[in-house]
């Protein structure tokens, strides 16, 4: 029926919101690096890798919940609100990412040590692109007023577990990884938490300033 219709539109807006803002905020992180390292910040092998894995975790969009009040008038397709969310949203990515640069050169010394710097930025490129979904999906804050489908929730922690157990598996040698130190995993975690605290507050004003749309 109408309803229906609302949610899927709602949800194919979610995945575009999503992909365009992750792939705008990893194309500052690439540029960026690029000019400063001595090496590939990603092999290719590692960027197929991790958008096969984000794309996975995101094939149960078409599940997820839909705010009440979001399916309560039609709504039209906007690209100038897409475009103007991908650039207030996507460079948060960058910020962050920029930090996990930093911890790989400046604590673990990776400039002489090309695989330990792309693994570490791999897991934590993965994991902030993938949790971040919990965020943008809805206008309210993540987790405690509103929560994704289960089928949702199932994939995108799938895809972040394997985020993390790749460097240690079978499949490192493959894909050029290596073990990460263990003090890089609270970082991570620090750099995680912060991410979506950030990308909350900056939703939160952009709602305010340009609407829900």
């Amino acid at each position: 029926g109408v309803i229906e219709g609302r949610r899927v539109f709602a949800n194919i807006i979610k995945y575009i919101k999503m992909g365009a803002s992750s792939n705008f905020g990893n194309m500052f992180s690439v540029i960026g690096a690029s000019i400063f390292l001595p090496f590939l910040p990603m092999l290719p092998l590692q960027l197929l890798a991790n958008n096969l894995l984000y794309d996975i975790s995101q094939t149960a969009i078409p599940t997820d919940n839909i705010d009440k009040e979001y399916l309560e008038k039609p709504r039209k397709w906007d690209i100038g609100d897409i475009r103007r969310f991908m650039v207030f949203i996507g460079p948060i990515s960058s910020i962050f990412d920029y930090l996990t640069f930093g911890a790989m050169i400046f604590i673990f010394h990776s400039l002489t040590n090309a695989n330990l710097f792309q693994t570490g930025w791999f897991v934590e490129s993965l994991l902030t692109q993938t949790l971040i979904v919990h965020v943008i999906r809805s206008k309210k804050i993540p987790f405690l007023q509103t929560r994704a489908s289960k089928p949702l929730m199932f994939t995108t922690a799938a895809i972040m577990a394997i985020g993390i157990y790749l460097p240690f598996s079978p499949f490192a040698k493959a894909l050029h990884f290596t073990m990460l130190p263990l003090a890089f995993w609270p970082i991570l975690l620090t750099i995680l938490i912060s991410y979506v605290g950030l990308t909350q507050i900056v939703k939160t004003w952009y709602i305010k300033k340009f609407g829900y749309n």
